[in-house]
């Protein structure tokens, strides 16, 4: 992949694909609760328009629903808020355009002078945006292009989608990956090409079938893998635990079945929670109680792990030389089933290998716990691609890139 260091940017129009997709306040304000995305797009912004480029960030945020245009529009959620966060970060201010192609991109981009950085409205309030129809991504993508001269592709997070801004608006303009693009690759390659062991592999998260993929591909390359989360549950039915009104995917018991059965015939040590916190309703202020991991009772939930499995979990990750980790352990967004999921971020910052946060919750968790990001050898902005990538799949966007 060329990187932006490799193509000469003064002067000319510059449309950035970042991954801004950040998290909203849900009781009404639409607050930002989460601004780990826009800070690490911010460099690759901010180097552009140092060297003189006008930045024009394209990006999506949630799942807008409508036919067309106006009525996703209506709908939301719009990229204003992101805008004035990221002019904060930036400390210049961000012009915004309320469309994406449409007679406000072509005014806003107009206007920018060198060094200066435009936000255009939500590409997902654009229907062909993430369609599977090739000549309507098409179409979009040839809008596009006459905003700007070349591409930078910085959004990690989408790499692992077809769609117009992601996939192809590269292939029509002169294109180069930024560097959080170019850094998440470096990580992942590690983790997948020679690893340095022991190497550990945490998953949580709610659903099991998810994550399938990604653990047979990694019982090819991990010593041990940890499972937490609301998909534990599913693998605790496997082995024939009652597992009461918890999580489940019960049209996936069989491929947990065959799963522990692989881990076992590859030496691969795969471990499961000894105990569980449960609960009899999901609630913040629910009566937390701790039983058994093969005891859970009827008509209560499981919301994290248990105190014996967090010492486990830490002393499984003591030894480990490379560690990828996604997905928290419970719903650490209540403060009493938030145990499980701390207990392992605090394990990783104490180890001196390579430790990998892999996006999504896993990220936001770490960052409400307030620890710091530079304990942790690198946080990825990309879940659902990093997981991709580990699952061995080829991805849209950086192969538009050249990778």
């Amino acid at each position: 992949m060329q990187s932006i260091d490799d193509i000469e940017v003064t002067g000319r129009r510059v449309l950035v694909r970042s991954d801004l997709n950040v998290p909203l306040d849900k009781s009404g304000s639409g607050a930002i609760t989460d601004d780990g995305r826009i800070r690490a797009s911010l460099p690759v912004i901010k180097k552009l328009a140092d060297r003189g480029a006008r930045v024009i960030v394209m990006a999506h945020l949630g799942r807008p629903k409508g036919e067309d245009f106006a009525e996703r529009a209506a709908g939301g959620p719009s990229l204003e808020v992101v805008a004035g966060r990221l002019s904060e970060l930036l400390g210049q201010p961000v012009a915004f355009a309320t469309d994406l192609v449409g007679p406000s991109a072509v005014a806003t981009v107009a206007a920018l002078a060198d060094g200066d950085v435009a936000l255009l409205e939500n590409v997902r309030f654009e229907p062909a945006e993430t369609s599977k129809d090739e000549s309507e991504r098409g179409q979009l993508a040839r809008e596009l292009v006459k905003l700007g001269d070349l591409y930078v592709g910085d959004g990690f997070g989408v790499v692992h989608r077809k769609q117009a801004s992601v996939y192809d608006l590269p292939a029509a303009l002169p294109h180069a990956a930024g560097d959080l693009i170019t850094a998440e690759v470096s990580v992942l390659q590690r983790l997948t090409v020679d690893p340095a062991r022991p190497y550990v592999v945490v998953l949580g998260g709610s659903k099991v079938s998810d994550k399938l993929g990604v653990i047979g591909n990694l019982l090819g390359l991990a010593d041990r893998v940890l499972i937490g989360g609301g998909m534990v549950y599913t693998f605790l039915a496997a082995l024939g635990h009652e597992v009461g009104t918890s999580l489940l995917e019960a049209d996936h018991i069989d491929s947990c079945r065959e799963i522990l059965t692989q881990a076992a015939e590859r030496g691969v040590e795969l471990v499961l929670p000894t105990d569980i916190v449960v609960a009899p309703r999901f609630a913040a202020d629910a009566p937390a109680t701790v039983v058994a991991a093969d005891a859970i009772p009827a008509g209560h939930m499981g919301l994290d792990i248990g105190p014996q499995s967090r010492e486990l979990f830490a002393a499984k990750l003591a030894d480990a030389k490379t560690v990828f980790w996604n997905g928290p352990m419970g719903v650490f967004e209540f403060p009493a089933f938030a145990a499980g999921t701390r207990a392992v971020a605090e394990a990783l910052t104490k180890l001196d290998g390579l430790t990998v946060v892999g996006g999504g919750d896993s990220a936001a968790a770490v960052r409400s716990f307030g620890l710091a990001e530079a304990d942790f050898g690198h946080i990825s902005t990309g879940g659902g691609a990093s997981l991709e990538y580990l699952e061995g799949k080829t991805l849209p966007g950086l192969t538009a890139l050249g990778a």
